[in-house]
């Protein structure tokens, strides 16, 4: 086996060679650094790396080391503090903010034994489903230089396809982790409301949630163990699982109840006919399984729901944007972001108090109904996207309208953030390949709080279509120049 290939291993293989003595953590994070010297040029996926201090951790890590990942290379998104990294959320304000202390999941990740080699990129403020901020310049797809690799976790997805890293962090507000991960062939699961801890600065989020980019449903499951649990001082969380993540992915799902649909929740978003094709081909291959597949049509297709998410959505961004004033010690002006953002913010500060609490329990209505709707079944099947992978460019924060540029991403994505809405843990799973070559993938959705159910019809998804053994092809010469 190349060295190169080891890092399309999966990351619980990877740690039971170090614990063995096979290899060494030093061994396997210096591969990591050398896949990211060589590819990240063409790719562009990190905002940071750490190789020194990288180097140095994985070499106080010896053969035995108990911790279930330990010697394992991971990057963190560049929305989450990593001690002594630049925390810069994509944008020229925050630049030059060094962390001086670890986010919750950064400090499980790290007492968990994963290495971390550095930070990836996003679009400005985790705003968009494309990863194109104007500080990092574009992220570019493993599978295709020309499209995105999605966002706004498309930094470590396109660390983890191209084999710069086995796992990599990212989170989900809108699809956040889903869309990537189908851009990109990978496993991303959004975990429930609540699962993970937003830890210290939140006592929960009513939308996002931290996560990983994974090629396997084992090593989401496993990490998922690592990320889950109550911190002290949460506001709300989710209840405990009857058993490890892990271990509920190995078993017989049984035969499910499981609705699918290709309705998209946004009437004007038009179905690209692979996208439709996928749910078609994954009812098939799951009533093949022994289960029940049933079409439906959910009560989406609501008048204003777009604007409501987004008004909600908008109240995060727009928080992001003050704290980022805080840590600057400045108010925030036009010319510190980009113009989608700067017009996030303005609308949102003249969005009153009480309006702000409406549009969020107007949210919370839909996502009631939402729920109620599906409580007959174990899962919901949907398209994981609308469209392709988009081309570079294809959504301009800078343009004249730059709120129309808001709304168009959501023509490509209109099936993952009613999800984020209701709090239903959702997972992108890279079933097929269209037609194009690009990962062609379908989301499932479980029942509130159901992670394990969920992961377990994943993995017996997984069995049949070896998605893992995929690879991208090597980015040409010129474009690593």
């Amino acid at each position: 086996m190349s060295d190169g290939e080891l890092m399309f291993r999966p990351a619980l293989e990877l740690a039971a060679m170090v614990h063995s003595g096979e290899i060494s953590a030093r061994e396997l994070v210096q591969i990591s650094l050398e896949r990211i010297e060589e590819l990240n040029p063409a790719l562009n996926a990190f905002a940071q790396v750490d190789a020194e201090r990288a180097l140095a951790t994985a070499a106080a890590i010896g053969p035995g080391d108990a911790r279930p990942f330990a010697g394992v290379p991971v990057a963190i998104k560049n929305n989450r503090p990593a001690q002594g990294l630049r925390l810069t959320y994509g944008c020229h304000l925050m630049a030059q903010n060094e962390c001086d202390y670890d986010h919750n999941v950064t400090r499980r990740l790290k007492d968990a034994g994963f290495v971390i080699v550095g930070t990836t990129t996003l679009p400005e403020y985790g705003i968009l489903p494309v990863s194109e901020a104007r500080i990092f310049g574009p992220t570019r797809n493993p599978w295709d230089l020309e499209r995105t690799p999605g966002g706004s976790s498309g930094g470590a997805a396109a660390a983890v396809a191209s084999g710069m890293l086995p796992v990599a962090h990212g989170n989900d507000g809108g699809g956040s982790i889903r869309i990537p991960a189908a851009c990109c062939g990978l496993v991303g699961l959004k975990p429930a409301r609540g699962r993970i801890s937003s830890a210290p600065e939140l006592g929960d989020s009513s939308l996002v949630s931290d996560g990983m980019l994974t090629r396997t449903v084992a090593d989401t499951a496993a990490i998922l163990d690592v990320l889950a649990g109550y911190e002290p001082g949460d506001a709300t969380w989710a209840p405990p699982a009857s058993d490890p993540f892990a271990r509920l992915a190995e078993q017989d799902p049984g035969r499910l109840r499981i609705a699918a649909t290709t309705l998209p929740p946004i009437a004007d978003a038009v179905l690209d006919p692979s996208c439709a094709r996928a749910v078609a081909d994954a009812s098939e291959l799951l009533r093949s399984l022994g289960h029940e597949v049933e079409e439906v049509d959910p009560p989406w297709q609501i008048e204003g729901l777009s604007e409501l998410f987004g008004a909600v959505f908008s109240n995060h961004i727009a928080l992001s944007i003050a704290y980022s004033g805080v840590v600057a010690g400045r108010e925030p002006t036009a010319a510190d972001m980009e113009p989608m953002s700067w017009a996030i913010f303005s609308m949102i500060q003249k969005l009153g108090a009480i309006e702000g609490l409406a549009v969020a329990v107007q949210l919370q209505a839909f996502a009631r109904r939402l729920v109620a709707f599906l409580a007959p079944y174990d899962a919901l099947l949907t398209p994981a996207l609308a469209q392709r992978p988009l081309p570079i460019g294809s959504l301009d924060t800078a343009a004249s309208e730059p709120m129309a540029t808001f709304t168009r991403s959501g023509l490509f994505t209109p099936f993952t953030p009613v999800f984020n809405a209701s709090g239903q843990p959702a997972i992108s799973v890279p079933l097929f390949e269209g037609d194009d070559g690009l990962p062609l993938a379908v989301q499932l959705v479980g029942r509130p709080a159901g992670e394990g159910a969920l992961l377990a019809l994943a993995a017996q998804l997984e069995a049949h279509a070896a998605w893992a053994l995929r690879r991208p092809p090597a980015p040409p010469p010129s474009a690593a120049a």
